[in-house]
């Protein structure tokens, strides 16, 4: 009788386990106060990355908790392998050592925003030059301008812990531009009723991804959300969803 409640049990145990992979299945993510790509909203991680995590978290069947969290520490958990994933990431070198790349969600660009008082109009590095550049940092954008910064040789870049803090810079003219992402610069230009500041013009183009944690998560599930992901791209899901913000999706790599 024993025996047979063993093998019983066994059984059960071994159909649970073939089971519970899809049912238990979970990636946790961290991102940061960086609207309007994302951002925290009574409570609850918003915007246009975060709702499409959520669509494809629901179409795989499992569960995607999001925090939103000061950027150092949200990469922090990252690297420690704490927590999954983050967004949103500009993809380098750097970075893909260690993380694995979702493919692109959405199409931006990163440019120069000066006072109104100046009528540059942004067309090469080299129209920056001489300039002290507010920019957030440490951070992929702060990177792009390091570059910038090697080309021109005469460029001064002032970190700041945030976006909004360089644009208050800028408005009072502390500095002479902030290197920003474009719609980024906007939302910190309308949060803060900032008036004398304008956008000069595209630097370059870019597109943002999530970023998976190599050490922490299961690449097959990796790749599931991958292949998820471009499903419902190539149904037009995904631009359905970032339509509703007035974004465009990136075309699938």
């Amino acid at each position: 009788m024993g025996r047979r409640i063993v093998a019983r049990l066994s059984v059960l145990l071994s159909l649970w386990t073939l089971a519970s992979p899809a049912a238990a299945a979970q990636l946790t993510f961290n991102t940061q106060d960086f609207a309007p790509f994302s951002y925290e909203a009574k409570g609850v991680a918003s915007g246009p990355m975060a709702d499409v995590v959520r669509k494809v978290c629901g179409e795989m069947k499992i569960e995607c908790p999001m925090r939103v969290l000061p950027w150092r520490r949200a990469q922090q958990e990252v690297e420690e392998g704490k927590i999954n994933g983050m967004f949103p990431l500009g993809w380098n070198a750097e970075r893909a050592k260690w993380l694995y790349f979702s493919p692109p969600l959405l199409e931006t660009e990163y440019g120069f925003f000066v006072r109104d008082d100046n009528p540059l109009t942004f067309k090469q590095n080299a129209d920056v030059k001489g300039y002290v550049v507010g920019v957030f940092g440490p951070s992929n954008t702060a990177t792009a301008l390091q570059k910038i910064k090697a080309e021109v040789q005469d460029l001064t870049i002032d970190m700041t812990p945030d976006d909004l803090a360089a644009f208050r810079k800028l408005a009072i003219g502390r500095v002479q531009a902030v290197f920003s992402n474009r719609d980024v610069g906007f939302e910190a230009l309308q949060r803060l009723n900032i008036t004398n500041v304008r956008y000069s013009g595209r630097q370059q183009s870019l597109k943002y991804y999530i970023g998976f944690a190599q050490k922490s998560t299961d690449k097959k599930l990796v790749d599931e959300f991958a292949a998820t992901f471009r499903s419902l791209h190539k149904q037009g899901v995904i631009q359905q969803v970032l339509k509703t913000y007035k974004m465009d999706a990136a075309e699938l790599e």
